[in-house]
């Protein structure tokens, strides 16, 4: 399951984090982050243990969209050792989303 986080606690998590992150910023009334949201959910499960997944609903937490240039949502950000790596923006399909994640965990463990 994935973590909501506040602005302030976003940078502080995903510098703390010893594996990869994923953050999704999202709008909870946006069409295109409901129908993402439950691939994003359902992935936490898979990938719990390896992989951090966290949430931050943009309406609720004004400006922590910009501070990491997010301009589309959703936009997924990958971030290791508090650096973005790896990003997803908009819709994507669930295989897309499996591949970025393995491709980044690959990337991570080297």
């Amino acid at each position: 399951m994935s973590k909501p986080l506040t602005k302030e606690e976003l940078e502080k998590e995903i510098a703390a984090a010893g594996n990869l992150s994923l953050v999704q910023f999202r709008l909870d009334w946006s069409g295109a982050c409901q129908i993402i949201a439950p691939v994003y959910e359902e992935l936490s499960g898979t990938y719990s243990g390896v992989v951090n997944f966290y949430t931050v609903d943009v309406e609720k937490e004004a400006g922590a969209e910009k501070q990491f240039g997010v301009i589309e949502l959703p936009t997924i950000l990958f971030f290791n050792n508090g650096k973005i790596v790896d990003h997803i923006r908009g819709l994507v399909s669930r295989n897309e989303m499996i591949g970025k994640i393995e491709n980044a965990i690959h990337n991570n463990s080297n």
